[in-house]
């Protein structure tokens, strides 16, 4: 039997790798790099993230490392001497929530998790670790109701298929601090 041949990284996962340092230098991590070639140009989408806590990336630092990772983009011996564009970004709030740090940056908002083997629930996040969400499930009611709230819903990651934050426009009331365990230390 003959060895399969080590597959050669895409050239989002090379880059992501070759920035890495350049990013955790200001102490964000990256998310992903999208490469998007064309015939003769390029659009490289580096999406950088808080390591942990609850916060967003602000403008500012955005454009710091935006600019750190063009200089170190610049300076690589290995990057073709292709044109490109490149833009550096925070995950927008459509982004699947596919790992823990996810989930943990996202308690207090209102999320859809869809379930293996049940209805899908939304509801209030309320806790997330290592190995599982606390979810306070909204239960429907008639137009102009006011919204219930169910009992708090346990769930093991291994039986979500897929999660995603909901766009609120109005909010129901203010979160109840006990429902809501948000380690202060995370938001400083």
């Amino acid at each position: 039997m003959s060895e399969q041949p080590a597959s050669t990284p895409s050239e989002g996962q090379r880059l992501k790798e070759y920035l890495e340092p350049t990013v955790s230098a200001h102490h964000l991590l990256i998310e992903d790099v999208e490469v998007h070639s064309g015939a003769d140009h390029r659009t490289v989408n580096v999406i950088i993230d808080l390591v942990d806590g609850t916060g967003n990336v602000d403008l500012d630092t955005l454009a710091e490392v935006s600019q750190a990772v063009s200089e170190a983009m610049d300076r690589s011996p290995v990057e073709p001497g292709v044109a490109y564009d490149l833009e550096v970004s925070s995950p927008g709030v459509g982004r699947p929530l596919t790992l823990p740090r996810h989930w943990r940056r996202n308690i207090g908002r209102l999320v859809k998790v869809n379930l293996m083997g049940e209805d899908n629930i939304t509801g209030r996040l309320t806790a997330a670790d290592d190995e599982k969400i606390t979810v306070v499930p909204d239960i429907p009611v008639k137009k102009g109701m006011k919204p219930k709230q169910g009992e708090p819903r346990t769930l093991a990651y291994d039986t979500i298929r897929r999660g995603v934050v909901e766009v609120e426009f109005t909010r129901s009331g203010p979160l109840d601090d006990e429902a809501v365990e948000i380690d202060e230390a995370q938001e400083a």
